[in-house]
């Protein structure tokens, strides 16, 4: 599955894509350290942070795309990082268990 494939899927909101990766598997975590640490490389990591600080932390795990769930958007400052650093960035109402629940069984 694609980043453009996920987005629609999901009925997602763009906020940034930059690049059209394949997502090979899904990640859902808040503790940035954790995904640091755990993320797969080209996963979607579904999550409710949306401060700047995910950006760097989607870049060191080399995700595909970050997904805000549950209504979150991103602020200004992570809008503006995710632009400069290339990092695909989209977002949906749906909670963060029922998002993965749609998605899981496709990647």
């Amino acid at each position: 599955m694609t980043v453009n494939e996920l987005v629609t899927l999901l009925g997602a909101k763009v906020y940034n894509i930059e690049d059209d990766r394949q997502v090979t598997c899904g990640y859902a975590g808040d503790f940035l350290s954790a995904v640091m640490g755990k993320a797969p490389t080209d996963c979607a990591w579904f999550t409710i942070m949306n401060n700047v600080n995910v950006c760097a932390v989607a870049t060191l795990a080399d995700v595909s795309v970050v997904v805000l769930c549950e209504g979150v958007e991103p602020d200004e400052p992570l809008l503006a990082k995710v632009k400069m650093q290339g990092v695909n960035l989209i977002a949906i109402g749906e909670d963060v268990y029922h998002a993965v629940k749609k998605v899981c069984h496709l990647i």
